[in-house]
Formats: structure tokens, C-alpha cells, sequence
């Protein structure tokens, strides 16, 4: 059962700009907070940013300033708008839910690659 699509990803300069999506089903956008995170090759999964139902975001320190989370209620999507990137950006990046430390099946993921 597939719970996240996640999509945008591709490969830009640095200083480049990129927009992901993170579609999933009603249920779990309306009802959860949803984040974004990545994970670059050798390193663990990350946090990047969150949206909660309400639309106040998160951001981890490394991105602030530079990306900005949203959510469209329309379309249960969720986007991660990318700015001003390096090649430290560069990961596989995916959208999930945590409750309570549970996150759900993680999806395939969108690869971002920014090349200097």
C-alpha cells in the first residue's frame, strides 16, 4: 500500500532551486503533521522540515533561509520549495509521518543532486 509519492527531485548548480512534492491520501494529510527528510549517501536519514495540519512549519537549522514548506489541502500535497542549494543538499529525499516514533512504509523517495 503505497503511503507517500514523492517527486521534483533532479540535478541542478549550486545556488539552483528545485520543488518537491510528497502526495499521499487524504486521511493521513489531513490528519498528521507531514516532514520531509533526506538521506545522503553514507549518512543516516535526516530531518529537513515539517508542516503541521494547521501550516506552521519546522525547519531544521540547515535549511533555514533557504527552503520553505507547504501544504496544499486540494491536493494533499506537500511541498518542499528549495533555494539556494550546495552539493551538501544533495540526498535522496522523502516525505513520512511520525506518531510517536512510528514512522509509516517510506516511499521510493526523489533524488536531488546539486553539483558545484
Amino acid at each position: 500500500q503505497v503511503q507517500f509519492v514523492e517527486s521534483g527531485g533532479g540535478s541542478v548548480q549550486a545556488g539552483g532551486s528545485l520543488r518537491l512534492s510528497c502526495a499521499t491520501s487524504r486521511s493521513t494529510f489531513s490528519q498528521n503533521t507531514i516532514g520531509w527528510y533526506r538521506q545522503a549517501p553514507g549518512k543516516q536519514r535526516e530531518l529537513v522540515a515539517t508542516i503541521r495540519v494547521g501550516g506552521n512549519p519546522f525547519y531544521a537549522d540547515f535549511v533555514k533561509g533557504r527552503f520553505t514548506v507547504s501544504r496544499d489541502n486540494a491536493k494533499n500535497t506537500v511541498y518542499l520549495q528549495m533555494s539556494s542549494l550546495t552539493p551538501e543538499d544533495t540526498a535522496l529525499y522523502y516525505c513520512n509521518i511520525n506518531v510517536n516514533g512510528i514512522f509509516r512504509p517510506w516511499g521510493q523517495g526523489t533524488q536531488v543532486t546539486v553539483s558545484s
